[in-house]
C-alpha cells in the first residue's frame, strides 16, 4: 500500500504549493523525534506485553490467554469502567494508545504513523505535535467510550490518535501526493491528492460504522472522532499561518502516504 511520493500541497500564506514543497523537502525521517519516539514506545510496550508470545514467563494455553486478557483489562479502555473515580481508569485513554491487540494491529498503526507523522509534526512543532496526538487520541478513546459506556470490552490502539494525525495532514497539506494500491483496480499503484484519498477514507469510515457493527476489534467511531479533532485542531492553530521558514532551509525527503485500512 505504501509507495514514496512527492510533497506538493498548500500553504496557509496563499502560497499555493510552494511552502509545503520547501516543507516536504525540509522533513527527513531523522527530523521527527516525537514521531520515532513515539513509534518505538508502541513497539516496546508490546514486544514487552503476553500479546507478541515472546516471553516463555507467561505460559501458553489458557495461561497465556489469561493473561492477555489481564493485560487489556489493566491498560486498555473499558467504557463501563471509565467513569469510574479511580484513578487507573481515568488514565486509561492514554495508555491504551500504546497497546495494541496484534503484531498486524501494531505494524499497520505504526506504519501509518511513520508515513503521516514526520510532516504534520514538523508543522505543528515536536511539543504541540505531542501534546496533540496524546490529547486527540485520549478523546477518540474516551468518545467511544461514553457511546458505548456500558460496554466491558476493552478498547486498545493508537488507531485514534493516528486518525487525528490524518485529519491534520488533510488540512495543512491538501494537495500532497498520496500514492496508494487500490483492490478493486488491480493494485496498480496510483497517486491522488490528500484531499481526494483521506475523505474517501473517512467514508468508508463511515459507511462501516454505519452497518451497525465494529467489526473484528476496529472501533470505526473512535477513528471518525480523531479524524474529526485532528482537523479541526489543525485549523484552529495553522489557519492563516505560514508554514515555519526556518525548516525550509534542510534537505529531506517527504514520506510516501497511504490511507489506512
Amino acid at each position: 500500500m505504501i509507495d514514496r511520493g512527492s510533497g506538493r500541497g498548500d500553504t496557509d500564506d496563499g502560497g499555493r504549493g510552494r511552502g509545503v514543497s520547501r516543507l516536504g523537502r525540509a522533513v527527513p525521517h531523522s527530523g521527527a523525534p516525537v514521531t520515532h519516539g513515539l513509534i518505538a514506545l508502541c513497539c516496546l510496550a508490546f514486544l514487552c506485553s503476553p500479546i507478541a508470545g515472546l516471553y516463555p514467563g507467561y505460559g501458553t494455553g489458557e495461561r497465556l490467554a489469561t493473561a492477555q486478557e489481564s493485560f487489556f483489562a489493566r491498560w486498555g479502555v473499558v467504557p463501563a469502567e471509565l467513569f469510574a473515580p479511580t484513578a487507573r481508569a481515568l488514565a486509561t485513554p492514554v495508555t491504551a494508545l500504546f497497546v495494541h491487540g496484534s503484531w498486524l494491529h501494531l505494524l499497520g498503526n505504526m506504519l501509518f504513523l511513520y508515513v503521516f507523522g514526520a510532516m504534520t509534526e514538523a508543522r505543528l512543532g515536536r511539543l504541540h505535535f505531542l501534546g496533540f496526538y496524546l490529547g486527540s487520541g485520549a478523546l477518540a478513546l474516551f468518545g467511544y467510550a461514553l457511546a458505548h459506556s456500558g460496554s466491558g470490552q476493552p478498547l486498545v490502539g493508537a488507531s485514534g490518535a493516528i486518525s487525528a494525525v490524518l485529519g491534520a495532514f488533510l488540512y495543512l497539506f491538501p494537495r500532497a501526493r498520496v500514492t496508494s494500491l487500490f483492490p478493486f483496480l488491480l493494485f496498480l499503484p496510483l497517486r491522488f491528492p490528500a484531499w481526494v484519498v483521506l475523505p474517501f477514507w473517512v467514508t468508508l469510515q463511515w459507511l462501516a460504522l454505519g452497518r451497525g457493527g465494529q467489526g473484528p476489534g476496529v472501533a470505526y467511531l473512535a477513528h471518525l472522532i480523531g479524524f474529526s479533532v485532528g482537523f479541526a485542531y489543525a485549523w484552529l492553530r495553522c489557519h492563516g499561518r505560514p508554514a515555519p521558514e526556518a525548516e525550509a532551509g534542510a534537505k529531506g525527503r517527504l514520506p510516501g502516504t497511504a490511507p489506512l485500512e
